[in-house]
């Protein structure tokens, strides 16, 4: 039986030492932690062997949503309450 969709897949790796220090390093690098950097190479590797399911979800991002684009639908514009705060960014 097929695992939910939200419900991700819990795997045991052992690994040479050696090759998870290069691995950490390299997720450090790309701003990712291990984990993200294990199935971020896998992925690849399924996609350019053709054997990546076409079912298969994008990897989800972390952290902060990304800006909007200057024109966007939704966005305020200059100033305003989500406008960013100069020396003082109080009351004058």
């Amino acid at each position: 039986m097929t695992p939910p969709p939200s419900e991700r897949k819990q795997v045991l790796l052992r690994l040479d030492p050696a090759v998870y220090e290069a691995l950490a390093r390299w997720a450090g690098d790309e701003l990712r932690s291990a984990n993200a950097q294990i199935e971020f190479l896998l992925r690849r590797a399924l996609a350019d062997a053709g054997r990546l399911p076409s079912s298969t979800a994008p990897i989800a991002r972390r952290g902060r949503p990304p800006k909007a684009q200057p024109g966007a639908a939704g966005d305020a514009g200059s100033g305003g309450a989500g406008g960013t705060r100069g020396a003082g960014g109080g009351m004058p």
